[in-house]
């Protein structure tokens, strides 16, 4: 049975830079990587406009019941057809991908440490976290460049949603967290401890 990672944290803490420093410095064949943002709900019924409304930040916004039983094949060695978000347009891609079962299987995402069932099959539950200003910088670049979204939309989205959503829902998750790690762009030994730790759950 594989072992499965959980990584928490607000959007734009930093999630995705501290899980690419772990697989610099891991076997790519020992871990199976997967991001709970393609989970989100198939919006594509809903006029353009009206997607852009939904409130991305929210655990109604995730399609729980797929996401659930998928890592719950993949834990138990079986491989999966998972689904692939697209972001631009908030819709879910007709493209899928396939994943397969390893030894460590690493779950991302704002959500990773929010909904107990995801927790229940955690072994090892992670938070990221980075002060408020950081967030909102990150998240203007990342949005701006790879998402194809306004600077008045970013914006206006972060105060509307996504930081009231990370204080009232995200922020406690991080109680359930084993490990801590401060990501606010500057160089940390968390890193490194995180990475001795998963060589170690390495058969």
């Amino acid at each position: 049975m594989s072992k499965v990672i959980l990584i928490g944290g607000g959007s734009a803490s930093g999630k995705t830079y501290v899980l690419n420093k772990v697989l610099e410095n891991m076997p790519a064949d020992k871990i199976a990587h997967i991001s709970l943002d393609d989970y989100y709900k198939d919006f594509s019924v809903l006029p353009m406009e009206e997607r852009a409304k939904v409130n991305f930040d929210h655990p109604k916004a995730f399609d729980w019941k797929l996401m659930n039983q998928q890592l719950f094949d993949l834990k138990n060695g079986k491989t999966i057809e998972k689904p692939i978000y697209d972001f631009v347009t908030h819709s879910r891609s007709p493209k899928t991908e396939i994943v397969e079962p390893k030894e460590l299987i690493i779950i991302e995402g704002i959500m990773a440490l929010v909904n107990k069932d995801l927790r229940d099959i955690g072994d090892l539950k992670v938070f990221i976290n980075a002060s408020r200003e950081r967030r909102l910088v990150r998240r203007i670049e990342r949005d701006m460049k790879y998402r194809g979204r306004t600077y008045e939309s970013i914006i206006e989205q972060y105060f509307t949603t996504v930081q009231p959503m990370f204080e009232e829902i995200i922020a406690p998750s991080q109680y359930y967290a084993d490990l801590i790690i401060n990501n606010e762009g500057y160089s940390t030994n968390s890193i490194d401890v995180l990475v001795s730790v998963l060589r170690n759950m390495i058969k």
